[in-house]
């Protein structure tokens, strides 16, 4: 009974919310308060205990809220307040990521005279390999230049242990975190030795709406890649490039003369297959007959890419999609993805694929502007907040076809640039982060664009080659944003330098995509009685707000409801970042249109399409050596949360 009876302590000031921590690598359950008593059972690295009772420096652990399991050493631990964690953004641009010893620190450097200034002296002396002198404001920083990103496969936790918004408002929050890295558990920062494998090498692939309409630019593309392979030829680096094709039009289903939803044309072809692609090409035509509707389901057609082209030869990836309607986006029930536009381009980062949307404007199409604008905007969004989208006033096919094979060109020969200074060992200059400008011709963009995510896929690949890890930080504080770029463009939307994600089991996963099934039938059901529906909007914030602070306890009762427990605004209180849902008030959805509620039930159903997709995606759950799949974590951007 007394077992059965006890339960976590609660953090200071709260009534309902637990205290946890996550565990460090190589650390032990003690069956006593004592490190020489025997040893329970040594825990994953980064489990997630509930704290039952502290003892000088031993904690009380469990990982279940019904009851401890044994002792842990507080130096073996890190405090864990909510399930937020952080990511770096890809360096597109940006500063790395400065880790300093204490708040003061990272404080002095927010309200220096030149932060630009302040900020790069430090990360040069970093940088340097020389020891750092004690009295050195900052610990670590994240790597950068010739030692690339973070390797892909390398998985790193930077929970969040403390928050101060008093620069919120200048674009920056301040983070005290911890950066644990389970591949250098001593703390090992030295750089390992390079991984075996070949050069860099590039795919891009030309994912293209192949409807009526199109017919003059499929044959552009058609001749551009030609062209661009005729470039390429005089390149050193002729071997490490290569082009697929894919077509898409719309539902088949709804209008069987159109033939294909999607249509692989060309897997990737390198020079040396050219007369092989050039064969593949002709199977690249406009429809024949109409699709249902204006918008085309372009989603199935970059997701089928993603799913069916053979990226994982390459090391660096890049999609340019070409289009001139909108797309069947979530809650579209002819969309063969179901997914949204945030949701798809969620799918992209996760797979390292930069997408460039090209949008062409035609005059037939002057109406869905607008719409189709947004969504490709939001699907071309990158990690550093800009998006990879650009439109062309496409007056006639004549000026479209002009522009789109500048487009095509000028991101082709930047890449192969990019190839080329990877293959001889130079560094691509580092892009400015300059906010983008209200006029650019297609091309200039095409130039800007290619520059950003040239450099980011360099990164990428020198992170990978040397298997470059993050640094082991026990606690530090960091600025979510880049400090330099907010001086540089006081006026702009600041550069994020991480980004907030929530650290989830399959099992946790799997109860949150049922349970917003159930509310998504609730507000469908709802909308048919005309019913206000209070209690949908109830239930999606408590569904919200356990995800974002204990996604564990939520498992334990997925269907409970926070707001009627009277508890919802203690759990929601101190959270360093929210979900769309939770900066909502009740008000606000009840005096949205029943469009405007439409719409967010929509986008509701496009995270549930994305959560299928971290259920199939085995190549970024990480088990931590556990056989047990229903205990392995993916780290979900809050962004995919409700």
């Amino acid at each position: 009974m007394q077992a059965w009876a006890e339960q976590p302590l609660v953090q200071p000031g709260k009534h309902s919310v637990y205290q946890r921590v996550v565990s460090h690598p190589n650390a032990q359950v003690y069956e006593r308060a004592n490190a020489k008593s025997a040893v329970v059972y040594t825990p994953r690295t980064f489990t997630s205990f509930y704290v039952y009772d502290r003892q000088d420096d031993m904690l009380r652990v469990g990982v279940s809220a019904e009851r401890a399991d044994g002792w842990l050493r507080v130096s073996e631990s890190t405090e864990w307040p909510q399930a937020v964690t952080m990511v770096f953004t890809d360096q597109m641009g940006r500063d790395p990521v400065l880790f300093f010893k204490n708040h003061t620190e990272v404080q002095k450097a927010c309200e220096a005279p030149s932060i630009r200034d302040y900020v790069s002296k430090l990360s040069a002396q970093v940088s340097s390999g020389q020891p750092l002198p004690e009295e050195f404001p900052v610990l670590a920083a994240e790597p950068q230049g010739r030692a690339g990103q973070v390797a892909r496969d390398s998985f790193y936790l930077l929970p969040v242990l403390n928050i101060d918004s008093q620069f919120k408002e200048s674009g920056a929050q301040l983070l005290e975190v911890a950066c644990l890295d389970p591949g250098n558990p001593q703390g090992d920062t030295q750089q390992q030795q390079p991984a075996a494998g070949g050069g860099m090498s590039t795919a891009l692939a030309f994912v293209i709406d192949t409807t009526i309409s199109m017919g003059p630019y499929i044959e552009q593309a058609k001749r551009m890649i030609g062209e661009i392979f005729d470039e390429m030829q005089r390149s050193p680096a002729k071997d490490q490039f290569a082009i697929a094709v894919v077509g898409f039009r719309s539902n088949v289903d709804a209008r069987p003369d159109t033939e294909y939803t999607t249509k692989i044309i060309s897997d990737f072809k390198s020079i040396q297959n050219r007369e092989e692609l050039v064969a593949l090409l002709d199977g690249l035509k406009e429809a024949q007959a109409s699709t249902h509707a204006f918008d085309e389901d372009s989603f199935a057609g970059v997701k089928d890419a993603v799913d069916q082209l053979s990226w994982g030869n390459y090391s660096s990836r890049a999609m340019l999609l070409l289009t001139d309607a909108g797309p069947l986006v979530a809650g579209d029930p002819l969309s063969k993805t179901g997914m949204s536009a945030e949701g798809l381009a969620d799918y992209l980062r996760t797979n390292q694929i930069y997408l460039t949307a090209v949008h062409l404007k035609t005059p037939a199409g002057f109406n869905d502007h607008p719409f189709a604008e947004n969504n490709y905007r939001a699907l071309a969004k990158m990690s550093n907040g800009r998006t990879g989208y650009i439109d062309i006033h496409a007056t006639d096919p004549a000026e479209g076809t002009r522009q789109f094979e500048i487009v095509g060109r000028t991101m082709a020969s930047t890449y192969r640039q990019m190839l080329e200074s990877t293959a001889a060992g130079e560094m691509l200059q580092k892009p400015e982060m300059a906010p983008e400008p209200k006029k650019e011709t297609p091309e200039q963009k095409a130039k800007r664009l290619a520059a950003i995510t040239g450099y980011a896929m360099q990164l990428q690949f020198l992170g990978d080659k040397q298997q470059t890890a993050a640094p082991s930080v026990k606690r530090a504080w960091i600025a979510d944003t880049d400090l330099a770029a907010l001086e540089a463009q006081p006026n702009e939307a600041p550069v994020p330098a991480v980004y907030p994600a929530v650290l989830l089991t399959k099992t946790q996963l799997s109860q949150l995509r049922r349970q917003l099934k159930s509310i998504i039938t609730t507000a469908e059901e709802a909308f048919l009685q005309d019913n206000a529906n209070f209690n949908f909007y109830e239930q999606l914030v408590s569904a919200a707000a356990q995800m974002s602070r204990d996604p564990t306890k939520f498992s334990t009762d997925p269907n409970a409801n926070l707001a009627k427990k009277g508890v919802l605004l203690e759990v929601l209180d101190g959270l360093p970042y929210k979900s769309r849902i939770l900066g909502m008030q009740k008000d606000d959805w009840v005096n949205m249109s029943t469009g405007e509620q439409q719409e967010f039930i929509k986008r509701l159903k496009g995270l549930i399409a994305r959560y299928d997709e971290y259920d199939r995606d085995s190549a970024h759950w990480e088990g931590f050596g556990s056989n047990n799949p229903n205990e392995w974590v993916y780290r979900v951007p809050l962004s995919m949360l409700p």
